[in-house]
């Protein structure tokens, strides 16, 4: 346990200080543990989720392919054109946009979506595209709070329970409203100064004709259909019963075969390190569970709380936020349903705890660049198109963010449940 928490501190430290890029850093890691045995191989290869990497590889395959068509500077300039080119307005409609689609899809395909659109917007409006992007990796995680597939944290559980989606929306998707809009207009404060649109980038972009933007209009024919009833099947892949990894490799096969574009060209397309950043922290995340030092932080609550309600659910609240923000939501979800169903013991449907561990969970996915599988995927979308999100720039702000967001669900699950 010592040695997996030792050489996954160390390589958050250098993912932090950034002196290694997070990749080779990652990978060297999982090597580091494998080989010292402190997970064995055939757990290691386990431990990688394969869903969440089938999930991106697909999705980042189709955006590649649809880029030269010419549709994502078409719906940038109509974003553009709705808000009137107002610093606020395009902070408000990006992020609602965000945070719906985050509920009703899941927050990573969000990001996969909206970001080649957001870099587009910031182009023509001549402002960062850093603020905005960060601005909607919260805003995807605080919206899939509100629904049980809006978050992988919020399927584990469901799984884990029971529970139905209406369930998830009548005791989250309040509380996630309320904290998206307080958090938004925080988020727009801190970064008004690097928002200000000049007159003529407004007037530039007002007088656009979007439908002139369409490059290639027989291979957006072709392809863009295809990713829209791709998206449209994320809706429905539960009653299905098909993952949104098959879902998501299953669209980028059919746009290959319809696509111009060779398959070598559209592959290369893909963001292999961010992948392969995946894979590494999947390995390391899996020798902290493997050698019990997760299911160590998660017992804690329960000594520290002494069996009394109250102190019980907001402890896993906090809890869940740390420890999400950490190493990932995911694994700590996985880890925490069983401390969870512990601490409930004989009050058995009491799903307080279970609400309390979705926001726990969903809101500190904002803490850290690491702590969602979002995060990562939008960030290393940035770097390919020249704009790096450092991990301390994205802690500056999205360590505020989970505060602010955890003190009102704090206050909600107080007013509402104890």
């Amino acid at each position: 346990m010592a040695l997996a928490i030792g050489i996954f501190v160390v390589a958050l430290a250098l993912i932090a200080t950034e002196w290694v890029h997070r990749t080779k850093v990652a990978l060297i890691g999982a090597a580091l543990v494998v080989v010292t045995q402190t997970i064995d191989q055939e757990h290691a290869i386990e431990a990688v989720d394969f869903e969440t990497i089938g999930l991106l590889a697909g999705m980042m395959l189709m955006v590649r392919l649809t880029e030269p068509t010419g549709v994502y500077n078409y719906l940038a300039i109509r974003a553009g054109q709705a808000s009137r080119g107002r610093p606020l307005a395009v902070v408000l409609t990006l992020a609602g946009t965000t945070a719906l689609l985050s509920a009703f899809l899941d927050n990573l395909t969000t990001v996969l979506l909206m970001v080649p659109i957001t870099f587009l917007l910031a182009d023509a409006l001549d402002i960062e595209p850093v603020p905005l992007i960060i601005i909607e990796i919260i805003a995807s995680n605080i919206g899939g709070t509100a629904t049980l597939i809006g978050d992988p944290p919020n399927i584990l559980i469901a799984g884990a329970t029971g529970l139905s989606f209406g369930a998830f929306i009548l005791n989250l998707a309040p509380v996630a409203l309320f904290s998206l809009a307080v958090v938004t207009g925080a988020l727009y404060m801190v970064f008004r100064s690097r928002l200000r649109i000049a007159p003529q980038a407004r007037a530039r972009v007002l007088a656009l004709d979007a439908r002139r933007s369409i490059e290639d209009p027989a291979e957006l024919r072709r392809t863009v259909p295809i990713l829209v009833l791709t998206v449209l099947a994320f809706f429905v892949h539960r009653p299905l019963g098909v993952e949104p990894a098959t879902v998501a490799l299953t669209g980028a096969s059919v746009m290959l075969l319809v696509t111009r574009e060779s398959v070598e060209k559209a592959l290369a397309g893909i963001e292999w390190t961010t992948l392969f950043f995946f894979v590494g922290l999947f390995v390391l995340v899996g020798a902290l569970e493997e050698t019990g030092a997760i299911r160590e932080l998660a017992d804690a609550v329960a000594s520290i709380t002494g069996g009394e309600r109250s102190a019980e659910v907001l402890g896993i609240t906090w809890v869940s936020a740390l420890g999400s923000g950490l190493v990932d939501n995911i694994p700590f979800t996985t880890t925490m349903i069983p401390v969870v169903e512990q601490l409930q013991g004989a009050r058995s449907g009491d799903d307080a705890y279970w609400w309390a561990l979705a926001l726990g969970a969903c809101f500190g996915g904002n803490a850290t660049l690491i702590a969602a599988a979002a995060n990562v995927a939008a960030a290393g979308m940035a770097e390919r198109a020249g704009n790096r999100i450092g991990f301390v720039e994205f802690l500056k702000i999205g360590l505020p963010a989970t505060l602010l967001s955890l003190a009102i669900a704090t206050l909600y699950i107080v007013v509402r449940y104890l």
